[in-house]
């Protein structure tokens, strides 16, 4: 039996370059997958990539964030941290998911939204107030999967779901260890300390009911994709027998607990 990871641990491998990346989960989840972008408001960031897809027979909204695999693409991506186009460019789809009654599935692996001045200037904190408040009267079935890291608003923006899922070697949490150590002692060295009082692991979390469910997360990529298109389709089927107020409702009380 594997020996649990420590927080930093957790940390470590949420952060590791080895981990999957968006366009493998996209292609090994999903059919036909057509790429939508834009805001509609003059800008199309690609930390965020988003469009319309198959899962099984039934056609979905995907929204994710991406880090990029190239340099020029990490560079482009700000390492998956989005601007206030990519958070538009979410909101546009899953208005439209809404119309067209279509589940939402999003992935999530980002530090937080981008922080530089000209996001700031655009409207970031607008962005994601719009989508926030938008997530939670979507009358149609909504996943969010954390499968690295999940770093305060700028992942919050994408999650708030009907069920939340983490990879096991993920996290989640208001600001970074290293942020928190800043913050609480001056000293960002002391992040390892910090990541194991900030309970920011999908175990944590699920003991504290903040998510739902935890991915196995084997060295196998295959089998990692087939065991979570798996267990969306059985969650789908599940949330597509309440109807869209009821979605509503139960979305609101569960956020409503924290």
């Amino acid at each position: 039996m594997a020996q649990k990871k420590t927080a930093a641990e957790v940390v470590q491998a949420a952060r590791s370059a080895d981990k999957i990346s968006t366009k493998t989960l996209i292609n090994g989840l999903f059919n036909d997958f057509v790429e939508l972008h834009g805001d509609r408001n003059g800008g199309d960031d690609p930390a965020i990539i988003g469009g319309i897809a198959r899962l099984g027979n039934r056609a979905v909204t995907v929204i994710a964030t991406q880090k990029g695999e190239t340099v020029e693409e990490k560079i482009a991506t700000h390492y998956g941290d989005p601007e206030p186009e990519g958070y538009r460019k979410a909101l546009r789809l899953m208005r439209q998911a809404a119309k067209f009654n279509r589940p939402i599935i999003t992935l999530i692996n980002t530090a937080g939204a981008y922080p530089g001045a000209d996001a700031e200037a655009h409207g970031q904190g607008e962005a994601i107030a719009a989508l926030l408040q938008a997530s939670y009267d979507l009358p149609v079935p909504f996943i969010a999967t954390i499968f690295g890291e999940g770093g305060s608003g700028g992942a919050l923006a994408l999650a708030c779901a009907d069920e939340v899922w983490m990879f096991e070697n993920s996290i989640y949490s208001v600001l970074s260890p290293e942020g928190f150590a800043s913050i609480l002692w001056k000293d960002s060295t002391r992040a390892d300390e910090a990541a194991g009082l900030m309970k920011l692991t999908p175990n944590d979390l699920l003991d504290m009911k903040i998510i739902d469910t935890i991915i196995p997360e084997p060295a196998n990529q295959d089998r990692l994709l087939k065991n979570l298109k798996k267990k969306l389709l059985l969650k789908l089927a599940d949330l597509s027998q309440l109807s869209g107020e009821e979605l509503i409702q139960k979305r609101l009380a569960r956020f409503r607990e924290f």
